[in-house]
């Protein structure tokens, strides 16, 4: 009876399939090796808010391994199946902020239709096997939803000109946002030193958050190698978030002038109506000489 048995598992196929069994367990307790491998699990850490979100997992199987199944989770709870022996191979499963707007054939690549503040938590990739093993491997990560601010950041302090020694103190307060904005300062298009740049402040309405920083320096002989000064905030968050607002200022460079003053000398003093009256009188006399003279002569002759 047992070799009738036997013989009939060898003949319908069975006997193979056995060796293949046995050869498995025999590769797994031996060498560790399971043949199913997950490559890559790819979830975005940061979604802004009301966008779509792009998940994928690839996995690679062994020369033996037949694809089962691939199944999607979000915090322990399975919204996406892909079995492509089953009778209905894709199934959805309903899910607060979770919809599977677009897959692929085979189930690795998912697109989440518009994002809500319910789409953010962990979300796991798990792939099986054929039996009878049915081997499985999973991987998980975090997903975060993000609100964006409705504008960039604004300046405010800023003057219109600054001379050499001036303070110059300006804050940057970005729009309201979750999680807050991290911002960044540039002094003429270089980042700001650390001793410029005070700590961030943080306050929040409404379970959103906005962030002041002040950027607080003293205008030296490098800030004035250009013709202005310019002063740029940037405002991130995560990789998903980019704004920036940039304003400028007239520099105005003392000028030391050395002005030439000529010295007039004083005329019309004491001593020169002295001397005037002097060579007037002596001009009279001489002219009074000359004309007596001038009579004496003339009678001689008569």
């Amino acid at each position: 009876m047992l070799m009738t048995e036997w013989s009939e598992a060898m003949v319908t196929g069975s006997y193979g399939q056995l060796l293949l069994t046995v050869f498995a367990l025999v590769m797994f307790f031996e060498y560790g090796v399971t043949c199913l491998e997950l490559l890559e699990l790819r979830v975005p850490a940061q979604v802004a808010l009301g966008t779509h979100a792009a998940l994928s997992c690839r996995w690679a199987l062994g020369p033996a391994d037949v694809l089962y199944s691939v199944k999607w989770y979000k915090d322990g709870k399975e919204f996406f199946r892909q079995v492509p022996r089953d009778h209905e191979p894709r199934r959805k499963f309903p899910l607060p902020g979770v919809d599977v707007e677009q897959s692929d054939s085979s189930g690795s690549s998912l697109v989440l239709s518009a994002t809500t503040s319910e789409t953010a938590g962990r979300y796991r990739c798990e792939v099986s096997g054929e039996g009878p093993l049915f081997p499985t491997v999973s991987g998980h990560a975090d997903l975060d939803i993000v609100i964006l601010p409705e504008h960039g950041p604004v300046l405010s302090g800023l003057r219109s000109r600054y001379r050499l020694g001036d303070r110059v103190q300006v804050n940057c307060t970005s729009g309201r946002s979750r999680p807050s904005n991290s911002l960044s300062w540039y002094i003429n298009g270089e980042p700001a030193p650390t001793t410029a740049v005070m700590p961030s402040i943080h306050r929040t309405f409404a379970g959103l958050e906005t962030t002041t920083r002040l950027l607080d320096f003293i205008l030296t002989e490098q800030h004035f190698k250009s013709n202005g000064l310019k002063v740029k905030c940037l405002a991130t968050i995560a990789a998903i978030y980019w704004r920036s607002n940039e304003e400028s200022a007239l520099l105005e460079k003392e000028k030391i002038s050395n002005k030439l003053t000529l010295f007039t000398p004083e005329t019309n003093t004491r001593a020169d109506r002295v001397h005037s009256n002097l060579a007037e009188l002596l001009t009279s006399s001489a002219t009074s000489v000359v004309i007596l003279l001038l009579a004496v002569f003339c009678i001689r002759l008569c």
